[in-house]
């Protein structure tokens, strides 16, 4: 079956954005009862009673969690965006740009990720300190709360009892994010908005800020939408959405991978987000390098493309 009409014109962008939303809600909707359905199969009707066990981390009910987990990535994230283009009747590879990734621009990604680590890191520690008005004590404090709760859930889901826990984490964290997001956000989201405004810049930093709201986790708000800047120049610069998959990867296969190592060496997972710490000219040298990085990443994408 053929699903690429040639020049067709697309759907007007802000009625791609909302039917983005319909797919969302409604692939969320549908492969989260699925996932309740599988729950009950494995942990019999009496899990009726104990959902809100489940949904709260209960160690005993961890793997019921990830199989919700696992789901609704699927049925929010990357299901919506491959309706999209199918609705457009494209093939999802064209719609979102799976070009054939290059050897050097893997390898600047790669670099790109480990050298801005530590600038990471300083932003990381700059929202942490964000201070509210004495006026809205009351909603920093539930901001806290919800943070907390987060932090507790992460804990649970990321720890591991054996090496397949491992490799479910890392596809769960991981792999299924780094595919459903950057198809969602970046394919999906940036794409729609740089038709609608054309203006490939506000595009992306509009995606990233939408993208790091979605997560709901206000003290990690300025370092995860400066990622999902970071992503979106990624895909605007080469064309290809493959690279800021990789990227994604990288970004969430480090945690699950750290995270794998600090419990192989008995060491407390509470500790993991705490900052190494990095003189300030050493956040400074990081910063500077990635953007370096970035340019030479740009200029090289465009050369390959040239070539094409």
């Amino acid at each position: 079956m053929n699903f690429v009409t040639p020049h067709k014109e697309e759907i007007n962008p802000f009625l791609q954005l909302l039917l983005l939303l319909f797919y969302a809600i409604a692939g969320g909707l549908i492969f989260g009862v699925l996932a309740v359905v599988i729950v009950l199969m494995i942990y019999g009707l009496g899990m009726v009673s104990n959902l809100d066990l489940l949904l709260a981390g209960d160690p005993k009910y961890i793997d019921g969690l990830k199989i919700i987990q696992i789901l609704s990535s699927i049925g929010t994230f990357i299901l919506p965006p491959m309706a999209l283009a199918l609705t457009e009747r494209k093939k999802v590879s064209e719609f979102y740009s799976f070009k054939k990734p290059q050897f050097l621009l893997i390898i600047l990604v790669l670099s790109i990720m480990i050298v801005s680590m530590p600038f990471m890191e300083w932003t990381v520690l700059l929202n942490q300190k964000m201070v509210l008005p004495d006026f809205l004590k009351a909603v920093e404090e539930w901001m806290k709360e919800k943070e907390e709760i987060a932090m507790k859930m992460t804990i649970r889901l990321i720890t591991v009892r054996s090496n397949f826990d491992f490799v479910v984490n890392l596809i769960m964290i991981a792999v299924l994010p780094a595919i459903g997001e950057e198809l969602m956000f970046r394919g999906g989201v940036q794409r729609s908005l740089n038709k609608a405004f054309n203006n490939p810049h506000l595009a992306i930093w509009l995606s990233a800020i939408i993208f790091s709201a979605i997560h709901v986790q206000f003290y990690g708000f300025i370092p995860r939408m400066l990622l999902g800047a970071g992503f979106g120049y990624l895909y605007y610069f080469s064309g290809s959405i493959w690279y800021a998959m990789f990227a994604h990867f990288l970004n969430n296969a480090y945690a699950v991978c750290a995270a794998f190592y600090m419990q192989k060496h008995n060491m407390p997972l509470d500790k993991a987000d705490e900052p190494i710490g990095f003189p300030w000219h050493g956040y400074l040298i990081s910063a500077i390098i990635t953007i370096a990085l970035f340019k030479f990443f740009k200029d090289s994408a465009e050369r390959e493309r040239k070539l094409d």
